[in-house]
């Protein structure tokens, strides 16, 4: 089955007792058993729900792996898979990442003696020397968050696997549409599903897809005991927003070469950070691993002015100025001051996360539009 056509059928089937084809959103706490033991396969929602059940078949198909298993964020999705380690064990991440995951694994995990190290793993002959005999994960964005840096996940896994650690990879920001980390070589992969995967900027969702029946086990296991589980509701809004998916972000990523060519021309702009450009560190590594280049883009503006941007940052119209990303609408976001304010200035300048850096997430809209909003707002 080919990927437009999973977004629709993967897991997917008609309802049984009555045929609707939408899964029903089963809004119930508890299911009546006949005898102690003796039910449908459902026994109480935090463990087992069947709109929960279908989504979860639908994003392992969607990522190539086996397993999904759904979380009520991405960041409780990320606090699942962390809950897999323990105290002095070591994690390596990459230094440009979205801000709540690194706020979590310095200010949550850390307190319980867990190790991370941060390193620019775009790079990919940086990551063995930082390996310990501790280190038990691998933590990758790519694209990253903010600045669209591109790790090569085939040769993070290569120098992973000779050291039997695991590799995680948020693909987040490509979405299963452009890129399967899983074919690559990744043991796991996390979505923060509030975002391409929901499409619409209602739902607060995450998401977790594995090959390996021990992985899934464990994570299975977290889920129940732990309780971090999507409502049925949200588990129904991903999955309308899935069947979409493959069409979104194809209008959206063709939006945003537009976009990304254009303010690269902009007398006002410094750099434009997006890998579809020639350019672009490791372009014909994204060229390699995603199907298309993304619809997120950053940019500075020349002298770095903080002052200029936020007045950019008030002035568009198309563009809303909100976190978050991923949704049919244009956003515009700062960095530093939004997403990643958590992390420390001096960090985010190591990693060119400048004051005036500004980060677009391009909706579906008319290309013409989002440019003449943008032109307007530039001045």
């Amino acid at each position: 089955m080919k990927f437009n056509t999973k977004v629709i059928h993967a897991g997917v089937e008609p309802d049984p007792s009555t045929g609707a084809i939408m899964t029903p959103i089963f809004q119930t706490s508890t299911y009546v058993q006949n005898a102690p033991g003796d039910h449908k396969g459902y026994e109480y929602a935090r463990t087992q729900n069947p709109t929960r059940h279908v989504l979860q078949q639908n994003l392992a198909a969607l990522e190539n792996g086996n397993f999904g298993i759904c979380f009520s964020s991405g960041l409780a999705a990320t606090d699942g898979i962390i809950k897999m380690f323990s105290e002095g064990d070591h994690i390596i991440a990459n230094n440009d990442l979205y801000g709540g995951t690194y706020r979590a694994f310095t200010k949550v995990y850390a307190r319980f003696g867990m190790e991370f190290t941060f390193a620019d793993l775009s790079d990919a002959s940086q990551l063995e020397p930082l390996i310990k005999s501790s280190t038990k994960l691998i933590w990758v964005e790519t694209p990253t968050n903010p600045m669209l840096r591109i790790v090569d996940i085939a040769a993070i896994c290569a120098i992973a696997k000779k050291h039997n650690i695991l590799v995680c990879v948020d693909n987040t920001f490509a979405s299963p549409y452009l890129q399967n980390p899983l074919d690559h070589g990744a043991d796991i992969v996390i979505h923060s599903a509030t975002k391409y995967l929901g499409g619409h900027s209602d739902v607060i969702h995450g998401a977790v897809i594995v090959k390996e029946q021990s992985l899934a086990d464990q994570l299975y296991f977290i889920q129940n005991a732990t309780g971090a589980v999507p409502g049925p509701q949200d588990c129904f809004l991903v999955l309308r927003g899935i069947k979409t998916l493959h069409l979104r972000v194809q209008r959206s990523c063709e939006n945003a070469a537009v976009i990304a060519h254009w303010l690269k021309a902009h007398p006002k702009v410094d750099k434009v950070y997006w890998p579809g450009f020639e350019d672009h560190a490791n372009h014909a590594v994204a060229k390699k691993q995603m199907r298309m280049f993304g619809a997120m883009v950053s940019f500075t503006l020349k002298g770095d002015d903080f002052e200029e941007a936020k007045r950019i940052l008030s002035s568009t119209h198309l563009f809303s100025l909100a976190e978050s990303l991923g949704g049919v609408e244009s956003l515009i976001g700062h960095p530093a001051s939004m997403t990643h304010a958590s992390i420390p200035k001096e960090e985010r300048l190591k990693n060119g996360l400048v004051d005036s850096l500004i980060r677009l997430s391009v909706g579906v809209e008319d290309v013409e539009d989002l440019v003449a909003d943008l032109q307007k707002a530039l001045g």
